[in-house]
């Protein structure tokens, strides 16, 4: 068995109030475990209305499904509209 474990850190240029980005914040997230059925959630950056820290979790019996799993994840989000991606780190245990 493999955990990917994937972190990303974002900018919301948009959100104008703690609101604003909660709201982008959980569309992406659920939007990320019905596409991909992984586990996602805000990890930090909670003060700051502006950025925000998700990860994300998957478990495989491989470590390169694990890796096309992250990347698809990393390729959503850069694609996204509403967010920039500013880093993403992958590890795989």
């Amino acid at each position: 068995m493999v955990v990917g474990i994937g972190t990303a850190n974002l900018r919301l240029a948009g959100a104008r109030s703690l609101k604003d980005k909660r709201r982008v914040v959980k569309s992406i997230l659920a939007r990320l475990h019905n596409r991909f059925n992984i586990a996602a959630a805000e990890v930090g950056h909670h003060d700051s209305h502006q950025e925000a820290e998700i990860a994300i979790a998957c478990i495989s019996t491989a470590g390169s499904h694990a890796d096309q799993i992250l990347a698809a994840v990393q390729g959503f989000l850069e694609a996204e509209g509403e967010i920039e991606l500013v880093t993403y780190h992958t590890e795989l245990l």
